[in-house]
């Protein structure tokens, strides 16, 4: 690991700086020399037994302190120079102790064992035990504090690194939430759009198809040619919103020339095809989104299919108002009704009144045995 070799090279590195220093002073006699010598080979030698392996090794870093509390204290009672192995010691002890607690207690230590050192070099005389007892004090002050500033700071990082990480986690799992929220809101829009047209087209030609089949069974020849017009006329009516679904563009029935003259041509349609009257009626309208008329277009679709499928009428009306509250497309038929307050198992009713409120729209159903209403209105401005 990297900072083990750069930590080694420290030791080492102290050990020659401190032997240089102890064989350049005047005072220290040949044994003291050989002794603080001796003191130093063992620190270098602790460390490199030792030490490199108390990082992964609680009983290891309780050793290393001990022959470190040991060595040190040696060396300084043999040259009192030796002391700045503190410089070295205390950071040490900080970094393999494993905890506040045994730091300060191996800090402890290791002062203790300088100080028996002074103790033993200069004796118990008052001004040496004030001069070496004030070094002593000071050095460990000096280690305690800067150890447990580094140990809070390194603490706040690691609180930091925690909640980047918990902040990642949480982005992540958002990004996946919304992921599948876009997913599913993408799946009901398509099932909106299929049943609004597609599944609506080849509701049509079915009925198209089966009134053929009648006419061709009643020998109508000339009838049935016209049911078949009518069903290439559907079929390829419903390969266009296939396509246009696919390609996301905007509905086959708006070619650009306004909402009426593709509402004029729905109701054409559906008179073709289930031989029920069905007329437009609609005053001045402002100017309208293209978004907003393609749910006007896909509610009087879905309202006509209805009407078609339950209502048994005769006819139907598309009507669209404007005022203040917004525009309002109502389909009314001269139907069965039936009972707005029931559950019904559709999807019609529910998927305009969900494509609406993409639009903050609502859906509002009146009925009875004389006939039903449906108005769907939108809010002036609105857009999906």
């Amino acid at each position: 690991m990297g900072y083990l070799r750069w930590m080694s090279i420290a030791v080492v590195i102290t050990a020659i700086l401190m032997g240089v220093l102890v064989l350049g002073t005047d005072w220290s006699t040949p044994s003291d020399q050989i002794g603080a010598g001796i003191a130093l080979a063992a620190f270098v030698l602790a460390w490199f037994t030792v030490g490199i392996r108390a990082f992964t090794n609680k009983i290891a870093a309780f050793v290393f302190i001990a022959l470190l509390a040991v060595v040190v204290g040696t060396g300084v009672s043999f040259e009192p120079s030796l002391a700045t192995l503190q410089a070295i010691a205390y950071p040490l002890v900080w970094v393999i102790a494993g905890s506040v607690r045994n730091a300060i207690i191996g800090n402890i230590t290791i002062a203790l064992s300088v100080g028996i050192g002074f103790m033993i070099f200069a004796g118990l005389s008052p001004e040496s035990l004030l001069q070496y007892g004030t070094i002593v004090g000071l050095s460990l002050v000096f280690s305690l504090a800067l150890g447990l500033w580094i140990t809070q700071i390194s603490k706040l990082s690691d609180q930091r690194q925690d909640l980047v990480l918990e902040l990642q986690s949480t982005r992540d799992e958002l990004a996946a939430i919304s992921r599948d929220a876009g997913i599913s809101s993408e799946r009901e829009r398509l099932a909106r759009e299929i049943h609004d047209t597609i599944a609506q087209d080849l509701t049509g030609l079915v009925l198209v198809a089966q009134r053929a089949k009648r006419e061709l069974e009643n020998n109508q020849p000339v009838a049935a040619a016209e049911q078949l017009e009518l069903i290439e006329d559907s079929a390829r009516a419903a390969l266009a919103e296939a396509r246009a679904l696919v390609t996301a563009s905007a509905p086959v029935g708006l070619t650009g020339d306004g909402i009426m003259n593709a509402l004029e041509r729905l109701a054409e349609r559906y008179s073709r095809e289930t031989q029920l009257t069905v007329t437009v009626d609609a005053g001045q309208l402002p100017a309208i989104e293209r978004e907003t008329e393609v749910v006007i277009l896909r509610c009087a679709q879905e309202a006509l299919a209805n009407v078609r499928k339950h209502a048994s009428a005769t006819r139907a009306t598309i009507s669209v108002t404007a005022d203040i509250s917004g525009l309002t497309v109502s389909v009314t038929d001269d139907g069965v009704g039936f009972d707005p307050t029931t559950t019904h198992t559709g999807f019609g009713l529910e998927g305009m009144s969900e494509r609406l409120a993409l639009v903050r729209g609502r859906l509002d159903v009146d009925s009875s045995a004389a006939g039903t209403t449906v108005h769907a209105t939108i809010p002036l401005g609105a857009s999906a």
